[in-house]
């Protein structure tokens, strides 16, 4: 299979700090900002200078190396050093609850910390290693995502997505885009359609600026136009990402996603989702136990700087919502495609 090269690299530990693409910018600036403080960590993933659940998780790893190197100029001993640690980690993973992969690489990171009997600098030590070993992996598995997603791309597919699940959504690549990048890499006929993705346009705003700046083709759209184009026969299936896969194969993904996934499923249209296995939450049963996000009501009532409702109205903002397992194709992972029954494949995935 050919291999596409992504131009985009979202976030970089840099001895000490974190580089990082601030994703607050777009479309009108593409720069990077330094992360070099725990609590400018936990900022960064609250205001999402850094999104996407994959991103979200090295992000987390990075954070802990940070808090440690503060607490390191600390007069602590080394047991009230990985005490404190511990609760700083515990912190970060606060920043954003539905994404399962912030605590997952949280947790690998206070393995480490539980587990070290030496001193301060060697912990540190380990953990840095640890956060940058995560960050390579998380390029080589969304590359393995994409592929095995590939094949299951129709040549010359239309390809809906909604939200933003590409390189600027992880360390680099992408998952639902992974796919996308992994397809158009055999047939450059493939083209997207992106939802716009209200209330925060990462569709717009991101997704469409990913694919302009690889030359892939994309169309946007908005939110609610999916249905008009899976009509006509202009959507061929549908890719998107997750936040968090509960065992049975219900994924949390960003709002709106749902709406998605029933009109595909009305349109006979496939619909996958692309996911890492640390996506996988496999100790809840089903999406109910899956924490949503509510986030600031100024995200729908105010865009550009301008108010676009009027003061006094009643705001419900949830970040993400949940898709049935019903409504999935397949589950796209590094391991291969999870398909119904989900509770058995996704059991297997992990053996």
């Amino acid at each position: 299979m050919a291999e596409f090269k992504s131009k985009i690299k979202t976030i970089e530990w840099e001895n000490t700090y974190t580089k990082m693409v601030d994703q607050t910018k777009f479309p009108d600036k593409f720069e990077y900002v330094n992360i070099t403080t725990g609590q400018q960590m936990y900022d960064a993933i609250k205001t999402m200078i850094v999104r996407g659940a994959p991103a979200i998780g090295i992000a987390g790893a990075d954070g802990v190396v940070l808090y440690a190197q503060e607490l390191a100029k600390q007069d602590l001993t080394f047991e009230k050093f990985k005490e404190e640690l511990i609760k700083k980690s515990d912190y970060l993973v606060t920043s954003r609850p539905t994404a399962v992969n912030l605590y997952w690489a949280v947790e690998k990171q206070k393995e480490i910390i539980k587990d070290c009997k030496s001193n301060k600098e060697d912990l540190i030590k380990k953990l840095c290693e640890n956060a940058k070993k995560l960050e390579l992996e998380d390029i080589e598995i969304n590359k393995k995502i994409g592929d095995n997603g590939a094949t299951v791309v129709p040549k010359g597919a239309a390809i809906l997505t909604h939200c933003n699940a590409g390189a600027l959504a992880t360390v680099g690549y992408g998952t639902a885009l992974g796919v996308v990048r992994s397809a158009y890499a055999n047939d450059p006929t493939i083209h997207v359609f992106a939802d716009e993705t209200r209330p925060r346009q990462q569709g717009a705003r991101i997704t469409t600026l990913e694919l302009v700046m690889d030359g892939i083709p994309v169309t946007l759209i908005t939110d609610g136009m999916c249905s008009y184009f899976m009509k006509k026969g202009m959507i061929d299936m549908v890719v998107v990402g997750a936040d968090r896969i509960a065992a049975n194969g219900d994924a949390a993904n960003k709002i709106g996603t749902y709406t998605v996934a029933i009109a595909a499923k009305y349109h006979n249209i496939p619909f996958y989702v692309a996911a890492p296995l640390s996506t996988i939450d496999t100790s809840i049963k089903s999406g109910d136990e899956i924490v949503i996000e509510e986030r600031n009501h100024e995200e729908v009532t105010v865009i550009n700087g301008k108010r676009i409702c009027p003061e006094g109205v009643n705001i419900i903002n949830p970040g993400f919502d949940v898709t049935p397992h019903e409504l999935i194709t397949g589950i796209i992972t590094e391991k291969g495609i999870a398909r119904p029954d989900y509770k058995k494949s996704i059991a297997e995935l992990f053996e």
